[in-house]
């Protein structure tokens, strides 16, 4: 396929392509004569289920807080736990436990703010987004990060804003050497 001009839609693509990422690639009226439609039409759509298993496989444990209503204090528990777990003082002197911390609540992302981290900026690099560190061991990747001001509005719709949860994923990696 030619490379993008922008976003996920090909150089020498139609005016009214919908894009690569699209349910409707190469299917589309406006993919009629193009010549990538067949490759549109055949590649694999959204997140890669083996790239995201691989990269999660380093991660020892996975919390999971949730609620299907807001307001509950899910970011303060994330946040707070995630802080408890990097500061725990029977591995000051021994290995350190990485926590990580991904907020993917679209609706409000709060714990940049919590975690004393507005005003940063997440990095794209060539593995992906980089996390923000509020201390060496602990990470921070949140939908806020990506968002050129705190007041600007998300718009996702259909499996980009599925089941209606809203998500905090603490994650920490303990070293080989603690046990399980």
């Amino acid at each position: 396929m030619s490379p993008t001009a922008q976003g996920d839609t090909p150089k020498d693509a139609p005016e009214h392509c919908p894009g690569t990422e699209s349910t409707q690639a190469g299917k589309a009226e406006a993919c009629a004569g193009c010549p990538n439609q067949q490759v549109c039409a055949t590649t694999p759509k959204g997140p890669d289920p083996a790239l995201i298993t691989s990269n999660l496989r380093s991660v020892k444990h996975k919390l999971l807080i949730l609620s299907g209503k807001g307001g509950v204090g899910k970011s303060t528990f994330t946040s707070q736990l995630a802080f408890a777990l990097a500061h725990d003082p029977e591995t000051r002197n021994s290995d350190v436990i990485e926590v990580g911390v991904m907020d993917v609540d679209i609706c409000g992302p709060s714990i940049p703010k919590i975690m004393g981290l507005e005003g940063e900026q997440g990095h794209q690099s060539g593995s992906g987004w980089q996390p923000v560190y509020v201390q060496d061991n602990l990470a921070v990747m949140s939908i806020g990060f990506l968002l050129n001001d705190p007041d600007d509005v998300i718009i996702w719709r259909g499996p980009k804003k599925n089941g209606g949860y809203y998500i905090r994923l603490l994650v920490f990696v303990t070293p080989s050497s603690h046990p399980a």
